[in-house]
């Protein structure tokens, strides 16, 4: 009797890892051979190198779909087309999915949605990070409606976790449809040139309803969302490169909106110095300097995990440590634009400002501004609309802020750029540094048009032009001026800006604000 035992169950356990070794093959050996010869990795293999070595438990692996119509009941797959579970990430606790292209071309299915949602329901319980790998041809067809009611069951899971839990995204192959708006609505996208693609509408409906010719790079590769729309915030040479992306996007955030960020160690001190920053600004004012010359002197060991690198690129974003801490960096850049605000660099930087304040991380902005982009197309564009998004995440965040003006910091760019009446905590200035309605040039030409008008020898005109100048530059373009309001908490020596910064957040460190209560804000969108 007891053999009789022992053969059956010997038999269900041989049964159980057959099963298993079916489901790990997903669509089959062909398909993975096909995923392969695209240049692409199986949904397991990217969990393989996202997740630490062992550590990945997988949900829901005999999941199958439940469609019957279109001969559908013929074609089951294990796992319906993604592979869900839990992970660690350097030790750190995370939920994923990763969706699995050998599989009805990764297409969303009832059941497929159901599994996304388990996940991200006990990411959300739990208190832990939510990482989603797409590569995926949209809603599935013969499922109608089934499909389409799931992605909006997945999109309702990342709108309660935004600001609850990190969200990262990793676009692998296709996003197309409706599916776009998953990755658009986690905090950061990382997608793959060559590979992968985000649009609304494929290359053939455009060609149908516009007549217009377009290949799926052009209209929705890496490149296209890095540069021009905006919507990736990184684009990855290969897959393992964009995997390396997200994890590094990790190490900067913690696990959920009530911990601190991962502290990482470091050899480099506090009160180091840098002579380089003091005489980084040039004489000329309207001559350009690198910004990242100065994030590069103050962070810790030079670090700097840039955001957004090809768009927007008159504003840098980015995370950074400074003695150890996690740290978000907000930078004009002067040598794109003269770092002057636009509808696009108000809508970068506004972004990150609140997932830093969503996720307890200080923000440390460095200022050289000329003022808002001028124009009709920013107009038109809406840039009254998108600089008060800039200038609202600035009052609105209640994380420790940090703001050093550089050179000039004029007009309404001044109040956007983190002031001391925006609820910036510690201001301070370089001796460079100039705070004005405007530059002298544009002043003068308003203060004194009549006078000038009346002078007609044109030497004459342009020497007394200077004076006023420089009269006016004497009066306000420098940083005695503004410290003489209190609107400066300090002048410093450039060489000592990031022990300054470091001092400051040190002193925030325990600081504590709330809002009033309100049921959600509105921002302007």
């Amino acid at each position: 009797m007891k053999t009789i035992q022992a053969d059956m169950s010997n038999q269900k356990i041989k049964e159980l890892v057959a099963r298993r070794e079916t489901a790990r093959l997903g669509g089959g050996q062909k398909r993975i051979e096909a995923q392969h010869a695209k240049g692409k990795l199986t949904a397991r293999e990217r969990l393989g190198l996202l997740l630490d070595n062992g550590s990945f438990e997988e949900f829901d692996m005999f999941v199958q779909h439940r469609c019957t119509n279109f001969g559908m009941e013929k074609t089951k797959y294990y796992g319906d087309g993604v592979v869900t579970g839990m992970g660690t990430i350097d030790g750190r606790l995370v939920y994923v999915y990763s969706q699995d292209f050998t599989v009805a071309g990764g297409t969303m299915s009832e059941t497929m949605a159901q599994k996304i949602c388990k996940v991200a329901d006990m990411a959300i319980r739990n208190g832990a990070p939510f990482l989603c790998l797409n590569d995926s041809g949209g809603a599935r067809i013969q499922e109608g409606m089934g499909g389409l009611a799931g992605l909006g069951e997945i999109f309702t899971r990342h709108i309660t976790a935004s600001g609850v839990i990190p969200q990262i995204s990793g676009g692998f192959g296709p996003c197309a449809g409706g599916a776009v708006y998953s990755p658009t609505l986690t905090d950061f996208t990382v997608m793959v040139k060559g590979t992968s693609y985000m649009y609304l509408t494929g290359p053939n409906v455009v060609k149908t309803v516009t007549g217009e010719s377009v290949g799926h790079e052009e209209l929705g590769g890496a490149s296209v969302h890095a540069i021009k729309s905006g919507v990736a915030h990184f684009a990855a040479e290969n897959e393992e490169e964009g995997i390396a992306m997200m994890k590094a996007i990790l190490g900067f955030l913690p696990s959920n909106n009530r911990e601190q960020a991962p502290f990482k160690p470091t050899n480099d001190p506090p009160g180091r110095v840098a002579d380089y920053l003091n005489e980084i600004i040039p004489d000329n004012p309207n001559k350009a300097y690198d910004m990242y010359g100065v994030i590069g002197s103050i962070v810790d060991d030079g670090e700097f995990l840039e955001i957004h690198k090809d768009w927007a690129k008159n504003i840098i974003i980015g995370f950074a440590h400074m003695n150890g801490r996690s740290v978000g960096i907000i930078a004009n850049q002067p040598k794109m634009l003269a770092g002057v605000l636009d509808s696009n660099a108000s809508r970068k930087a506004a972004r990150f400002i609140r997932c830093c304040d969503a996720f307890n991380i200080p923000i440390v902005t460095l200022i050289d501004v000329p003022g808002f982009l001028c124009g009709t197309q920013q107009e038109y564009n809406g840039i009254i609309n998108h600089g008060a998004k800039l200038l609202y995440a600035y009052g609105e965040a209640t994380v420790p802020k940090v703001a050093v003006t550089l050179r000039k910091s004029y007009g309404g760019a001044y109040i956007t750029m983190s002031c001391k009446q925006m609820r910036s905590d510690v201001n301070l200035a370089w001796p460079s540094a100039n705070f004005a309605v405007m530059g002298a040039e544009g002043a003068v030409e308003i203060l004194y048009s009549k006078e000038l008008d009346k002078i007609d020898d044109p030497q004459e005109r342009m020497r007394i032009a200077e004076e006023k100048k420089k009269e006016y530059n004497d009066l306000f373009c420098n940083p005695y001026n503004a410290a003489s309001f209190g609107y400066i908490d300090d002048i410093i020596e450039p060489r000592n800006t990031r022990f300054r910064i470091i001092r400051a957040l040190e002193q925030l460190a325990d600081k504590k604000l709330e809002n009033p209560w309100k049921k959600h804000d509105n921002l302007p969108l």
